[in-house]
């Protein structure tokens, strides 16, 4: 049913993709905008933010492209601001941005663990708490954080996984203090979904993964999209706190 956030304002950070093809925070924002949000579309790069914002366009909704560099209080807050500018407020802010890194324990370096922990955990902490600041204000709001199924398995990318766990654990703090101010939090946990910034694992990898889940099928952006809004809209109205697992089975399988 078309025009589930009708009316709705959302950000969405991380809404374009590194590469070719789509990625999740890219699909979120299409849907967000065809399902009938003003999407405020945020990338630390410009150009990729407004390579989705023309998506968007083209299909007759509304967006527009912000760039900003979400490890920094000052740039969430001025996309919150910039988005209430426009539009007069936030009702949905999807966080998105994160990066990989696949050195295990015996080989990460310090400086990579601090930036995997900035970009895929401090980053949500610091545009959540802009975002909720707002939200507060108003007694409702929903906010849905990207993690991954990496954060419920044995996995050999330590700080990847690590970060993941620990936005599922932000989530699950921030869900007990929002809450009774009105406002939903929930994470997001994709499986082996082929996006922009898997694609240099190649081909053989990709089949590899398609096959690993129940259904044997290959997960997308959109799959991810979808699952975000649900979350936003009024039908999770009483879910909160929650991690919305999103891969074809694989977390109940040994492979």
């Amino acid at each position: 049913m078309p025009g589930r956030l009708s009316g709705k304002v959302a950000i969405v950070t991380g809404a374009g993709s590194r590469g070719a093809g789509l990625g999740n925070g890219k699909a979120t924002a299409i849907l967000f905008a065809r399902e009938g949000a003003r999407v405020l579309c945020v990338d630390v790069a410009r150009e990729r933010a407004e390579e989705t914002v023309g998506l968007i366009h083209a299909e007759g909704g509304t967006a527009e492209a912000f760039a900003a560099d979400v490890t920094r209080a000052a740039d969430c807050d001025a996309m919150v601001h910039d988005a209430v500018s426009r539009w007069g407020t936030v009702d949905i802010l999807h966080n998105n941005v994160g990066i990989e890194s696949r050195r295990e324990l015996l080989e990460i370096t310090e400086e990579e663990w601090d930036r995997v922990m900035a970009v895929d955990v401090k980053s949500m902490f610091l545009a959540t708490q802009a975002g909720a600041r707002v939200m507060v204000e108003r007694g409702r709001g929903a906010i849905t954080c990207v993690s991954s199924i990496a954060a419920m398995r044995a996995y050999g990318r330590t700080a990847y996984a690590t970060a993941k766990a620990a936005v599922i654990g932000f989530v699950r703090s921030s869900a007990g203090q929002l809450g009774p101010k009105g406002v939903r939090i929930n994470a997001i946990a994709p499986g082996t979904v082929w996006t922009p910034m898997v694609a240099s694992l190649g081909e053989e990898m990709r089949e590899r993964r398609r096959n690993a889940s129940l259904l044997g099928t290959e997960g997308t952006g959109w799959d991810v999209g979808w699952a975000a809004v649900y979350l936003a809209s009024d039908e999770a109205r009483w879910v909160t706190g929650q991690t919305f697992v999103i891969d074809a089975g694989l977390t109940l399988t040994t492979r």
